[in-house]
């Protein structure tokens, strides 16, 4: 008797969406917990970054992430550690339907990421589809024609080196590090993305992604950063959301505690 296990590859929305010209929000899961991470994806947004670069979450078990939210309809996309090959191919092979690479700062930076989510002959991913096959499929062709690499301009050297970045064949778009670029700017990594100087280096990072006709993308408001010219914006995170609800907690504790002091 034969045994099989067939799967369906399916299109990745994300990258769909992207393609088209439209925008997309997603979230952001930092704190590495699965559960977390489904519950995020069942929020109805577009994707959900998880973060595996400054997640306080193991780095080695991506798997556990990327299978908590299959079947939800929110694209899986991993924040590598490191712009590194086995790191890409790890998250990819997990079943994340794209990666996010940070601190490219060169053309050389962008073809290493992009050749390491890629299968030959478009990259060097390696072919080993245990579970990725379960999402976009093992077929290298469909598969290359199918998953996402975005690259983090993050450095003042980045953004002046943004147009050659963004040509990079494989390179599907750009997600700032806001944070990372101010310090490199000189400025607060807080209050400094509202600095003149972060925000022509923004406008110079959404020009050249728009002139290469991929996507860029930034946490934010939506709305603010659609406006600016983001089609990708990430509109919250686990760890923000749990801070805001202890916030207002604490609030209702103090209103109560206040009322009994009358």
């Amino acid at each position: 008797m034969s045994y099989a296990v067939t799967t369906e590859a399916h299109p990745n929305r994300l990258r769909a969406t992207l393609s088209s010209g439209g925008t997309a929000v997603g979230l952001a899961c930092h704190t590495g917990d699965p559960h977390v991470a489904e519950t995020l994806a069942l929020a109805g947004f577009d994707y959900l970054y998880l973060d595996q670069q400054h997640s306080v979450g193991g780095l080695a078990s991506p798997v556990e992430m990327v299978r908590a939210t299959a079947r939800t309809g929110t694209t899986a996309l991993v924040r590598v550690a490191a712009n590194d090959p086995v790191l890409i191919g790890r998250a990819l092979d997990a079943g994340a339907e794209g990666v996010i690479v940070p601190n490219v700062e060169s053309a050389e930076d962008a073809r290493r990421a992009a050749a390491a989510a890629h299968y030959p002959p478009d990259g060097v991913r390696s072919w080993g589809p245990t579970r990725s096959a379960h999402g976009l499929g093992s077929d290298p062709a469909t598969v290359n024609g199918q998953v996402l690499c975005l690259v983090m301009i993050e450095t003042a050297e980045g953004v002046a080196r943004a147009k050659e970045i963004t040509a990079v064949p494989g390179v599907h778009g750009v997600y700032v590090g806001p944070g990372d670029l101010a310090v490199s700017l000189g400025l607060d990594p807080v209050t400094g993305p509202q600095d003149q100087r972060h925000r022509a280096a923004v406008a110079e990072i959404c020009e050249a992604c728009a002139t290469a006709g991929i996507a860029a993308g930034i946490t934010g408001d939506p709305v603010a950063e659609a406006g600016r010219g983001f089609r990708m914006v990430t509109a919250g995170s686990d760890v923000a959301f749990l801070k805001a609800g202890l916030t207002a907690a604490r609030a209702r504790r103090d209103a109560l505690t206040n009322e009994g002091e009358k």
